[in-house]
């Protein structure tokens, strides 16, 4: 891994408009990205996760462009990736490419294999001559553990972690620099989840790719990230070492995620301090003033409803560890 930025966010938000009445006005906004700030560096793996509806997926398409953002930036090798069109915008997204979450749904049912993987060629077809392309989808394919013979055959013959691994080599047949990778494991089977990561660091490992991993799985995230972030209700709420944020969370949020990983070992089952968390997760229409999280937080005060809280580092001792709670402190949750 590089200490080299290829990949950063700053400020960045997404509101999108609620609609009402005959006329269709705005009557509101739903913030489902507000204010996020993160950097990625050459060759690593940046985990971001967070309950159901705080954002991630959203900050996925962000990253793509596949949304326009409300306001911020994010600057990939140097290039402010909003201000490309036309055709500096097409050669930029060759180096930045997606794995969508449901291996189901995000290939087309009506093409084959060869016709799916190959696409991009078809649109990017300075990258791969018209002659070689059939051999370079077949090089794909062994790439992600398929046989080339399955050039010709349609996703119905494939099993769930096939169709991802399917999906993974249309992700690379650009040879991107980054993979923003949305869930891509969680509509597999815990078996399969295992083979598809193991893979994915195997093609990290060759091919020098840098990872933005979206997911809700815990367990997963650790396996493979070397920095996480933790966002809830549309705010990156603590970012860090994949070790810190496990071992020695600052913020009340993450504490609460973790208490709730399973223990696998029995014997151990009963030894480790539970967090509940009271109350429901507020609408991203009308979030909480001050800190979004105070309404449900154990160690919330006054100050916390009337201040938001800044991401800033914490004066652990190692490395840029950072927390957006007025009141962090470190907490073992998990060895």
């Amino acid at each position: 891994m590089s200490s080299e930025v290829i990949l950063q966010a700053e400020g960045l938000v997404k509101h999108y408009p609620i609609r009402s009445g005959v006329l269709r006005r705005t009557v509101g906004q739903v913030k489902a990205v507000d204010g996020v700030t993160f950097d990625l560096r050459r060759g690593e793996t940046l985990g971001i996760v967070g309950e159901s509806g705080c954002g991630k997926s959203t900050l996925g398409r962000l990253l793509m462009r596949l949304e326009e953002p409300t306001a911020g930036r994010v600057t990939f090798d140097g290039i402010d990736m909003y201000a490309q069109k036309g055709a500096a915008m097409r050669k930029l997204r060759r180096d930045i490419q997606i794995v969508f979450q449901d291996p189901y749904t995000s290939l087309n049912p009506r093409k084959t294999v060869g016709d799916i993987i190959g696409e991009p060629f078809k649109i990017h077809s300075e990258v791969v001559p018209r002659g070689g392309r059939r051999r370079r989808v077949q090089e794909l394919l062994e790439l992600v553990g398929l046989s080339p013979e399955h050039i010709n055959r349609y996703p119905h013959q494939f099993s769930g972690g096939q169709r991802q691994r399917i999906g993974i080599a249309r992700g690379l047949a650009l040879n991107p620099k980054v993979i923003i990778c949305d869930e891509p494991v969680s509509a597999l089977d815990v078996s399969v989840q295992a083979q598809v990561v193991n893979l994915m660091e195997k093609l990290q490992a060759e091919l020098g790719l840098a990872y933005v991993f979206i997911a809700h799985d815990l367990s997963v995230v650790r396996h493979i990230s070397d920095r996480v972030g933790v966002m809830y209700l549309g705010k990156m709420v603590e970012i860090g070492d994949e070790d810190q944020i496990y071992s020695s969370p600052t913020h009340p949020y993450t504490q609460a995620l973790l208490s709730a990983v399973p223990v696998p070992d029995p014997t151990q089952r009963g030894h480790r301090e539970q967090i509940v968390l009271t109350g429901d997760v507020p609408s991203p229409a009308n979030p909480p003033s001050g800190c979004r999280f105070h309404t449900r937080c154990f160690r919330a005060q006054e100050l916390c409803s009337q201040k938001e809280p800044e991401l800033v580092d914490h004066p652990d001792g190692v490395g840029q560890h950072r927390s957006a709670c007025h009141f962090a402190e470190v907490r073992q949750v998990l060895s």
